[in-house]
């Protein structure tokens, strides 16, 4: 319905706790911003794996208190998903769970390994013979070709197989594994509660459960718990970290820390930052919500034009609903958003989001808020134009279809029916995140400059890598 990125999944994993599949449920549910199409939990009662998972929102599969009851043990693994359109099918829900010759495991996988379809290529070739069409399962089939005896060596290898992006959690009988890339794309930390330890994609999963954060699983690192504790190895060739820094812009949540900040912190400065470089007068500033307020708040701190509630958010909007006639117009973003006209009549106004990529939905916000009487419409976005698609687990359009790939500010500007249109800066961006002025690269940020930390297959300009 909004004209938004995607990111791809989240994942969660509790190592030592008697209510493991419980937790898990609950850490779901605080990831649930990461992918709402399908979710699954598999737990380990010490001799075999059991796992339950379908189609929906973490509450809609989890309703039922005897669905715990088929989850027994004090370890578990979970994940949200969000697959890109066509892709979206049962078999492809995780965590993937398979036995093979050295017992049962399950995995947990946020990313995309950009060269999953040749390699999966070759293992077919060899005899291999897959049950989805995710990514993910090209690490089972690699991890179980392997000789090496020990599991960390095993996941290891696997992962030296492929190139990409992934914060991974694997699971066996009696051990839970935990993996970041060396670019250290997505985030992944570590946490404890009480005497179990637990990882997830955001520390907001950790809140809800009152568990500590501990610290954030580092590029390249690999943690492996069992009953004797904690491990920490460092298997892989170590590169120069390129986290996203579109987590900063929009994935992750607000109360989270990741990359060693706070994220509505960050945001609140990319909207200090905009104002600097994009000033204009007006009267009243407005966000998109949610994702707009952080940096609204922070442009108008920054310009002193007073901050008001002029767009309102439906928060009870479900992923389908039945469309009106024709007559009504604009239907999707009129049924998520109304604005206030005592707010907006007659004034000047900034409305501030945090991306914008087809333009499709800015247009539409725009015009409803010249229905609602303002005199100016001044666009402000907290992040550089998107001009290029993400291979590393983020579900971008393809490039002609981002309108900063082809189209100037003033033309987007022009579209979207806006009086003035301002994007914040690569340089700005990148100085609020952490990365002084000259410094190498600290952050990928290649849908905005299309500089990509890992190669993948050569691509027609058009298309957009497969993210099964």
């Amino acid at each position: 319905m909004f004209d938004k990125f995607h990111d791809e999944c989240g994942v969660f994993g509790i190592f030592g706790h008697p209510e493991a599949a419980n937790l898990t449920y609950l850490g779901l549910y605080a990831l649930q911003h990461r992918g709402q199409e399908s979710c699954g939990i598999v737990s380990s009662d010490g001799k075999r794996l059991h796992a339950y998972k379908g189609m929906g929102l973490v509450s809609d599969r989890f309703k039922r208190d005897s669905i715990f009851d088929e989850l027994p043990g004090r370890n578990a693994i979970g994940h949200v998903r969000y697959s890109t359109a066509g892709s979206s099918d049962l078999k492809n829900v995780q965590p993937i769970m398979v036995d093979y010759s050295r017992g049962s495991i399950a995995v947990s996988h946020n990313g995309n390994l950009v060269d999953a379809q040749e390699v999966r290529n070759k293992l077919e070739n060899t005899g291999s013979i897959f049950s989805t069409t995710s990514d993910t399962e090209v690490l089972v089939h690699l991890l179980a070709k392997s000789q090496s005896d020990l599991l960390p060596d095993r996941v290891a290898e696997a992962l030296m197989s492929v190139k990409g992006a992934y914060s991974i959690v694997f699971l066996t009988e009696t051990r839970m594994v935990a993996v970041r890339d060396p670019n250290g794309f997505r985030p992944l930390a570590l946490g404890r509660l009480n005497d179990a330890y637990v990882i997830a994609s955001e520390t907001c999963a950790f809140d809800l459960i009152e568990a500590e954060f501990i610290r954030e699983v580092e590029p390249g690192e690999m943690i492996v718990i069992d009953k004797d504790g904690m491990k920490s190895y460092k298997p892989f060739k170590e590169i120069q970290p390129s986290p996203c820094i579109f987590e900063f812009v929009y994935f992750a949540r607000p109360d989270s820390i990741i990359f060693g900040e706070q994220v509505y912190t960050v945001r609140k400065e990319f909207g200090r930052q905009l104002a600097r470089e994009h000033p204009v007068d007006a009267d009243v500033v407005l966000a998109v919500p949610d994702s707009g307020v952080p940096a609204a708040m922070g442009y108008a701190e920054e310009s002193g034009i007073p901050l008001e509630l002029g767009l309102i958010r439906n928060h009870y909007v479900g992923r389908t609903f039945i469309e009106p006639q024709q007559s009504i117009r604009h239907f999707g973003v009129k049924l998520k958003l109304n604005p206030v006209r005592a707010v907006i009549e007659g004034k000047r106004v900034v409305v501030v989001d945090d991306s914008l990529v087809r333009g499709t939905t800015a247009r539409k916000i725009v015009k409803m808020i010249r229905n609602a009487g303002a005199r100016e419409v001044h666009m402000r976005l907290s992040s550089p134009p998107t001009s290029f698609p993400c291979y590393y687990g983020i579900d971008t359009p393809s490039r002609n279809e981002l309108i900063s790939s082809s189209h100037t500010i003033e033309e987007i500007s022009r579209y979207i029916t806006s009086d003035t249109i301002g994007y914040l800066s690569r340089e700005g961006m990148l100085k609020v995140a952490g990365v002084p002025e000259g410094a190498s690269m600290r952050f990928c940020d290649a849908c905005f400059s299309g500089d990509y930390p890992v190669k993948f297959p050569r691509l027609k300009a058009d298309s957009q890598l497969g993210l099964f």
